[in-house]
C-alpha cells in the first residue's frame, strides 16, 4: 500500500492590513478547525468543503495509506509573524520526518501567504518540503482561487491545481482533483508545467465566477483539459498582497512541454482580452442606502455587500460607519457580522431584554445608540450553505442588537457573512429582511444570492479595498485592470 502524507496550511495575507497574524490565530477555531496535528486531522476536516477533506477522501477511496500531519489555518489578516510560520513549519517538519518512507505528499495551501520575512510563504513551504524529500518524491498541492502563483511554487511542486469557483464551493472537489494528478505521477507519468502571468490586477468583487468574464474563462480552462493536457488552472490572484508575484496567472500541466505552453498561452490571451470586463459599480454608502430604501419591498431582499470590511480578505469586520449611516438616515436594515467581542460580552452580561448605551465597532468607525439586546448565542452552530458546507462554526459569544430599526449581529471572532445559519443562530430569517447588509465580497452569493432581488457592492470603511487605484503598491509592478466602465 502506497503511503501519502497530507497537510493543510492556509492563510490569505492582506499586506495592507495592520493586524499581524500570530500563532494564536492559527490555534483558535472559527469557521474552520483550529490547529490540529497527527491522526486527529482526518476527523477534524471530515465532510467539510475543504481541499484537505476532499483529498483525504479520494486517497482513502483509492486505498492509499493516509498519514495526516497537520492542519493550520487562520482568518485572512496582515502578515504572518515569522515566529508563527516557523512554529508551524517545525510541527510539519517533525511529523514529516517521523512519517518514514513516503510515496508522495499532498498539501492544501492557499498561495497568498506572506510573512514578515517571506513574500512567498507558500513557495518557501514547498521549497523546504522539496529539500527534505528530494527530487523523486511527488509533491502535489491545491491552491486557492486567489493564489499569487510564483515560479518558486511551480518549480518546487510536482503539480499545482486551483479552485474553479468564487464563491469557493469546489474546495473539496479541488483536493480530489489534486489527488488525481498525484496518482497520474505515481503511475510513472511525467507532467510538464507552463505558467503565464498577466500584467494587471483584478479587484476582488469582479473575480466572481458566477458571472462574466470569469465564468467563461473557467469554462475555457475546463474545456482545454483533454487527452495529454491534464490540468489547466486560471488564478485571478489576490491583489491585496503587495508582493512581486501578486496578480492573475494561468498554469497548465501536460504530457509534453509544447502542449502545456500552448494551453497556458491561449488561456492567458483570453484573460488579457477580457481585461476591461473585470469591473462593476462600487456604490457609496449613502447612495446605496437611498436606493435600497426606495426599492425595498416585501418579499424582495436587497443586499448591500460591505466589501471593504470583508473578513475573508483581511479586514477586521469591525467597521460600523455603514451602521451609523443607517441610523442617521433612519433606514431599517439587518447588518452582519460585526466583530466586537466587548459588545458581545456586555450583551451576555446584561441579558436579553436589557439595553446597552454604547458605541459598537472599532474606535475610529463606531455606531452610537441605545441598543436593545434581542437575542444571544454561543457562536457554535453548523453551517448550512454550500461555501461552509460541513463546517462547525465557532465564532465566540454572539448577540443581536437593535436600535432605531437597525439590527446588528455581533460576533466575538471575525468571519465573513457567507452562511444563512449565522443569522438564524440569532433568530433572523434572511429571506424576510428587505435590506440586508453583509460584510462579504463574493462568498455570500453562494447562500444568499437566490434571495436577492438586487445586489449592490458598497465601498465603505475597511482594509479589503475594492478600488485598487487607492492603494500605494511598493513591490507589485502590476496595475489595476483597465476598465471601460
Amino acid at each position: 500500500m502506497q503511503r501519502i502524507a497530507v497537510a493543510g496550511i492556509q492563510h490569505e495575507t492582506n499586506t495592507f492590513a495592520s493586524m499581524p497574524t500570530t500563532l494564536a490565530h492559527f490555534i483558535e477555531a472559527d469557521a474552520w478547525p483550529g490547529l490540529t496535528q497527527g491522526e486527529a486531522v482526518v476527523a477534524a476536516v471530515a465532510g467539510a468543503n475543504l481541499p484537505l477533506a476532499g483529498a483525504i477522501a479520494a486517497l482513502q477511496a483509492a486505498h492509499f495509506q493516509v498519514l495526516s500531519l497537520l492542519w493550520a489555518s487562520a482568518n485572512p489578516s496582515g502578515r504572518v509573524e515569522d515566529a508563527a510560520f516557523e512554529a508551524l513549519w517545525t510541527m510539519f517538519e517533525s511529523a514529516l520526518l517521523a512519517a518514514g518512507p513516503l510515496d508522495g505528499v499532498y498539501l492544501d495551501l492557499h498561495g497568498a501567504l506572506v510573512t514578515e520575512r517571506y513574500e512567498d510563504g507558500d513557495g518557501e513551504w514547498l521549497r523546504r518540503t522539496r529539500v527534505l524529500l528530494g527530487e523523486q518524491t511527488p509533491i502535489v498541492a491545491s491552491l486557492d482561487f486567489h493564489a499569487n502563483v510564483s515560479p518558486l511554487m511551480v518549480n518546487s511542486a510536482s503539480a499545482l491545481v486551483g479552485y474553479r469557483s468564487y464563491p469557493h464551493v469546489d474546495m473539496a472537489e479541488t483536493g480530489a482533483r489534486a489527488v488525481g494528478l498525484l496518482r497520474h505521477i505515481l503511475a510513472g507519468n511525467r507532467l510538464y508545467p507552463a505558467m503565464q502571468k498577466l500584467d494587471f490586477l483584478i479587484s476582488m468583487p469582479w473575480q466572481c465566477s458566477l458571472a462574466p468574464p470569469v465564468a467563461g474563462l473557467m469554462q475555457d480552462a475546463i474545456r482545454a483539459e483533454e487527452g495529454d493536457l491534464l490540468s489547466v488552472s486560471f488564478f485571478p490572484g489576490f491583489p491585496l498582497a503587495d508582493v512581486a508575484d501578486s496578480g492573475p496567472a494561468v498554469l497548465a500541466y501536460a504530457a509534453n512541454p509544447r502542449l502545456a505552453q500552448a494551453a497556458a498561452f491561449n488561456l492567458a490571451q483570453n484573460v488579457a482580452a477580457a481585461e476591461s470586463k473585470f469591473a462593476g459599480k462600487l456604490w457609496q454608502v449613502d447612495e446605496a442606502l437611498r436606493y435600497a430604501r426606495q426599492h425595498a419591498r416585501s418579499g424582495a431582499t436587497i443586499i448591500l455587500a460591505d466589501t471593504c470590511d470583508n473578513a475573508g480578505g483581511g479586514a477586521g469586520s469591525d467597521a460600523a460607519n455603514i451602521i451609523a449611516t443607517c441610523l442617521a438616515m433612519e433606514i431599517p436594515a439587518v447588518v452582519g457580522l460585526l466583530c466586537d467581542p466587548l459588545a458581545a460580552q456586555a450583551a451576555h452580561q446584561a441579558g436579553v431584554g436589557a439595553k446597552l448605551n454604547c458605541a459598537i465597532g472599532r474606535s475610529d468607525s463606531q455606531a452610537i445608540g441605545e441598543w436593545s439586546i434581542c437575542a444571544l448565542g454561543t457562536g457554535q452552530f453548523a453551517a448550512t450553505g454550500p461555501f461552509y458546507a460541513g463546517c462547525q462554526m465557532d465564532l465566540g459569544l454572539m448577540a443581536r442588537l437593535e436600535c432605531g430599526g437597525v439590527t446588528v449581529l455581533v460576533s466575538s471572532r471575525k468571519q465573513q457573512a457567507a452562511d444563512q445559519a449565522m443569522f438564524r443562530h440569532l433568530g433572523i430569517e434572511p429571506c424576510e429582511v428587505p435590506i440586508l447588509i453583509l460584510k462579504s465580497s463574493v462568498h455570500f452569493r453562494a447562500d444568499f444570492g437566490a434571495l436577492a432581488a438586487e445586489i449592490l457592492v458598497v465601498e465603505a470603511d475597511g482594509d479589503h479595498v475594492a478600488d485598487l487605484s487607492r492603494l500605494q503598491y511598493k513591490v507589485c509592478q502590476r496595475r489595476p485592470a483597465r476598465s471601460l466602465m
